[in-house]
């Protein structure tokens, strides 16, 4: 089957080409970038057949309006948004079969913050340093490295062996513009709607902070700052202090680290990280709650919950079995 080519009507707040990331790379300056919430990533890829490694778009808060040239199968995990396709509410977190010339409208987030839309075959953009991320501040990977605009046109892949299988699955059910099925996945890092519980360790330089901070970096709320990005969420809440106001060296930092600059703020770093910095490290954020932690919202609020690298090592474990019995699950049902 040829290409699937979409058209950018409007491009949403900030609608980027995400993969899993350029990894091995960190000590020569490169940063990571990939998914925000790998987990809605990984399973809108497998409800359309693809590979766990397949470019999806990320939507963030505003999502975009697209024109889906050709026949499509399509998924969109993560937040919950209020997304039409030809006019009626897109089903989410399940395979939806678009007929050719549909438009696709990615509205608000009315929960959470990022969506995640995969086609079937992958957007297929050039890979730089052996991934199709987006890394905005450096202009390169994803679409001419830098967010969608008005006018772009995206092709996708080969459609995937799921597209050809769709009208096969069970409980399938079709209207004017597209086809569903009555099934779908979990949304499992959809955030509750009040305050967002969020594992963490304490970070290598958790005993330079004074008793207070200490005390107040698991016991307070947090609210994540409208400044926060991909590179690093800013967290407002009580200012942290250290015993000491010595230099630290710099040194590697890594997706979830919670820093704390000399002025007493909070940082989570994200996908997109700096790869060295030297600012203290109070906490670690746990890895099975990074995905949850990236679909808060600006404004939305927070704890973290103190847990230890054990107790997160299992519940990474936890986390990655659920997500290959979900796609497991997902490839029974069309029949493979």
């Amino acid at each position: 089957m040829p290409p699937v080519s979409i058209r950018v009507l409007r491009p949403g707040l900030h609608t980027t080409v995400q993969d899993l990331g350029r990894y091995g790379l960190q000590h020569l300056g490169v940063v990571p970038c990939g998914a925000m919430d790998v987990v809605a990533h990984r399973l809108a890829n497998a409800l359309v057949g693809n590979e766990a490694g397949a470019a999806t778009l990320e939507c963030t808060v505003v999502g975009p309006e697209l024109l889906f040239e050709d026949m499509s199968l399509v998924a969109l995990c993560g937040a919950a948004f209020e997304a039409t396709v030809g006019g009626e509410p897109l089903p989410q977190h399940r395979p939806v079969l678009l007929t050719p010339g549909t438009r696709l409208r990615v509205g608000s987030a009315v929960r959470g913050a990022r969506g995640y839309l995969a086609v079937a075959g992958g957007i297929s953009v050039p890979a730089v340093l052996g991934s199709r991320s987006t890394y905005v501040p450096a202009a390169y990977g994803g679409f001419s490295g830098r967010a969608l605009r008005a006018g772009d046109a995206l092709d996708a892949g080969a459609p995937a062996l799921a597209q050809t299988r769709f009208g096969r699955l069970k409980n399938t059910r079709s209207t004017g513009n597209f086809g569903s099925t009555g099934w779908r996945v979990e949304a499992i890092t959809l955030p509750p709607a009040n305050i967002v519980a969020v594992r963490a360790m304490e970070g290598r330089h958790y005993g330079q902070f004074d008793a207070g901070s200490r005390r107040a970096f698991f016991d307070e709320t947090w609210q994540v700052s409208k400044d926060s990005n991909r590179m690093g969420f800013r967290l407002a809440g009580p200012a942290l202090a250290r015993r000491s106001a010595g230099e630290l060296l710099s040194e590697p930092t890594c997706l979830g680290s919670v820093q704390a600059p000399a002025d007493g703020s909070v940082i989570v770093l994200m996908a997109d990280h700096q790869t060295t910095g030297g600012y203290p490290k109070i906490a670690e954020v746990a890895g099975a709650d990074v995905a949850l932690l990236s679909q808060v919202a600006p404004g939305g609020a927070l704890r973290f919950v103190r847990c230890t690298v054990g107790e997160a090592r299992e519940a990474l474990q936890r986390l990655h079995e659920k997500i290959a019995g979900m796609t497991r699950g997902i490839e029974l049902q069309y029949g493979g």
